[in-house]
């Protein structure tokens, strides 16, 4: 009620005056109806004079609601000067301070629950490595022991490659501060993450061929790279038939992966890159996770790689697009050498 009178004080006063002036100007003109015109000039002044100074004291407020808010800084109003204008300010800080105190507990909560999840993925991956260590390493196995260290052995495949996603999701919340852009020689990182999945392409009886020049240079960074390459041939060789061949090949500044397999459904493709979405092969074989092409897309858009996939007639290409690298690589120079020559 208090800030209700002090907003509206103003209009109180004028109202005021004009009930005190009223009947002494009908007094002093004595017939009112020949001063009409006069009469409502007065009040018409009067009402003006009021809504001129009303505007000069809420310009800033009506100004600051019009504009649109981009920094904390034009959150506040610049020295408010209406009672209105003081108690909407002093709220606006407080509404702040409650939105700043949250964000930062839910910051240490997300930290916390980060280095939890670190920390248990790494403790998981020594066991797991120590029980592939004695399946490998145990003898005389019969054949039924075989099958059963067989099986043991491939969950643990399993179980390892969840927990490096689950580690590589950690590690995107921190990714442009990690990023490190230089020059890659492409075929040797890509053979790098063929080696890497050699047991994968025997098991599958999957066999990869590249075809691109041995000194095929692109620009991005090694390790994001590598992880999403990794990602992109494991679901290649997942999903291919077995005794198919993997075509990897690069072109107009374009690397393609190509695999034989059952075709990606139109209606799926636009959402693969979903996270937790395993779509009908998923669901059905139970093998997919969801998070992998959803790092890919995080990854590749981050680094500015454009990425396309298509799927039809029991083949489907990933093709990853490095031109906005290679025109940064160029601008980079050419401005280095202009600068040189000053």
């Amino acid at each position: 009620m208090k800030l209700f009178f002090r907003d509206h004080l103003s209009i109180i006063i004028l109202y005021s005056i004009s009930f005190l002036l009223l009947p002494w100007i009908i007094y002093v003109l004595d017939d009112l109806s020949s001063h009409y015109a006069y009469f409502i000039f007065l009040v018409s002044f009067l009402f003006i004079l009021w809504l001129l100074g009303r505007y000069y004291r809420r310009r800033k407020f009506y100004h600051h609601l019009q504009k649109n808010i981009n920094t904390q800084d034009e959150l506040h109003l610049f020295e408010p000067r209406a009672a209105i204008e003081q108690y909407y300010s002093e709220k606006l800080r407080q509404i702040q301070y409650l939105f700043l105190t949250q964000q930062q507990r839910l910051e240490e909560q997300a930290h916390e629950k980060q280095l939890v999840l670190s920390h248990f993925a790494h403790q998981m991956k020594t066991p797991l490595s120590v029980i592939q260590l004695i399946v490998q390493a145990t003898p005389n196995k019969t054949s039924d022991e075989l099958q059963q260290w067989h099986t043991i052995n491939k969950e643990c495949n399993k179980l390892t490659f969840t927990l490096n996603q689950l580690l590589t999701y950690e590690r995107t919340s921190h990714l442009v501060a990690d990023l490190k852009i230089e020059p890659i020689i492409l075929k040797g990182l890509v053979q790098e993450v063929i080696n890497d999945l050699k047991d994968f392409f025997i098991i599958r009886e999957v066999f990869p061929k590249l075809t691109f020049a041995e000194d095929q240079i692109i620009y991005s960074d090694r390790k994001w790279l590598k992880i999403v390459l990794y990602q992109v041939l494991n679901n290649a060789i997942k999903y291919s038939e077995m005794a198919s061949t993997i075509h990897i090949h690069y072109d107009n500044t374009a690397l393609h992966i190509k695999n034989h397999g059952e075709t990606i459904p139109a209606s799926e493709i636009a959402r693969v890159f979903d996270l937790f979405y395993t779509g009908m092969k998923g669901r059905t074989s139970g093998e997919a996770t969801g998070i992998g092409l959803y790092l890919v897309k995080k990854i590749l858009t981050t680094l500015e790689h454009p990425f396309t996939l298509q799927s039809s007639e029991h083949v489907t290409t990933f093709s990853i697009n490095f031109s906005n690298s290679l025109k940064k690589m160029k601008m980079t120079k050419l401005s280095s050498s202009r600068h040189q020559e000053k």
